[in-house]
């Protein structure tokens, strides 16, 4: 959960042993089973501390290992590193991707780049109903965006290349990102790339072409997409 209902005056093995116990784990099995959620969710040093006196990362960490003390099948987050700071992010997003190799981890958060970095496959749901299913990858590839192209060029005049930029036929709109550098923003039309006309435009008036840098479809653009209509 965002925040998690512990118990802030026990230490975390007596709140762990508790937790099995209140979930019917045998008594001969629960010091085994603690052991293994020490183990797994990175306690061991901490293990002994009142839960009050634990940074918010491990009392995230303390939180996941009781939801995990009677092994679920389905393990359900919700926001688990709001207020996190980023180390705890990172370790708490590797955490979460370590449990998903052995269970299923569904992953409840707005914060989009959380996703990305710890999910293999992403629901996006807009007023109760699934409007995107797959990988990042391939709801990308299901988008219906136009590809954009940050590019460097040189050894041309600055309102030449924007001009013959903007007149080739897989290219929308050019904008000119900095003027002294001659770097410009590119976007195709839907359905187009336009890496090779821009490369054969460049050859075509031995301009330099320096920089090439196509710019991927972000998963906020993509959600936008889908869920402002």
């Amino acid at each position: 959960a965002e925040h998690n209902p512990l118990y802030h005056e026990m230490p975390v093995l007596d709140y762990l042993n508790f937790s099995a116990s209140i979930q019917g784990i045998g008594k001969a099995a629960i010091p085994g089973r603690v052991r293994q959620m020490v183990r797994l969710c990175g306690l061991d040093v901490e293990k002994h501390k009142k839960i009050g006196e634990l940074s918010k990362g491990f009392r995230q960490r303390v939180g996941l290992a009781q939801a995990m003390i009677h092994d679920p099948e389905i393990l359900i987050l919700d926001e688990p590193t709001t207020g996190l700071d980023p180390n705890q992010i990172v370790e708490i997003r590797d955490l979460i991707k370590n449990i998903g190799k052995e269970k299923t981890v569904i992953l409840s958060t707005h914060i989009l780049p959380e996703v990305e970095a710890t999910c293999d496959r992403i629901l996006i749901i807009n007023k109760g109903k699934i409007v995107a299913d797959g990988t990042a990858t391939s709801l990308r590839k299901q988008a219906q965006g136009q590809q954009v192209l940050h590019v460097r060029i040189e050894d041309g005049e600055l309102n030449a290349i924007y001009e013959k930029l903007s007149s080739l036929p897989t290219v929308s709109i050019v904008d000119i990102l900095d003027n002294e550098a001659q770097r410009f923003e590119i976007q195709s039309t839907p359905e187009t790339t336009s890496n090779r006309d821009v490369f054969k435009l460049c050859v075509k008036n031995k301009w330099a072409l320096t920089e090439m840098i196509p710019l991927e479809t972000r998963l906020e653009d993509i959600f936008r997409d889908l869920t402002i209509q």
